[in-house]
């Protein structure tokens, strides 16, 4: 159901956040994001409306183990001729796995002036877009009969809370269909 209709407005500013999973050849998992701002009105020496204020690229690859083997940042569009130069600081995620505790590890190294606050955004979504593209492996990986398990899952939101009827339809699965 969308939202209820808002009252009389006028959009002043566009955020678009793309993400995507890919499988690649060489047994990796690439993700990548590409954010870009525009505004409707200009400011001048920044930006000009319509035009992207940003136009970022992340891209990272990831082994099945949720581990960042590669990443690559780019900046197409920065209000700041300084802001591209936070880039290849992106490249402190590889050696970092995606799962508990990820996004304060990356801002451990990446915060503040270390980073780029937009690139900073997109590591939650790429790692959301990395859990969901990771099935494609995991159900590679399911023999027939055998089944899928989701442990990562329990506990991450509402729907998979612990006292939650998923998670004990899952439990209860588990417990009829033991596997080695």
């Amino acid at each position: 159901m969308p939202l209820a209709k808002s009252r009389p407005r006028r959009m002043v500013h566009l955020r678009d956040i793309q993400l995507r999973g890919f499988e690649r050849e060489d047994g990796l998992l690439e993700v990548e994001a590409h954010l870009t701002d525009v505004k409707t009105y200009s400011h001048p020496g920044h930006f000009r409306a319509g035009e992207p204020v940003h136009d970022m690229w992340l891209r990272v690859a990831i082994d099945p183990d949720l581990v960042i083997r590669e990443c690559a940042a780019a900046m197409e569009a920065t209000p700041y001729d300084a802001c591209p130069m936070a880039a290849p600081n992106m490249q402190r995620l590889v050696g970092l796995k995606i799962g508990k505790g990820f996004i304060k590890n990356a801002m451990a190294l990446l915060g503040g002036g270390e980073g780029c606050a937009h690139l900073r955004e997109l590591l939650q979504p790429i790692a959301t877009t990395a859990m969901q593209s990771m099935a494609v492996f995991r159900m590679e990986a399911t023999r027939p009969g055998e089944k899928l398990t989701t442990p990562a899952l329990i506990g991450s939101c509402y729907a998979y809370r612990e006292d939650g009827a998923i998670v004990a339809d899952l439990r209860a699965r588990a417990a009829a269909n033991p596997t080695d």
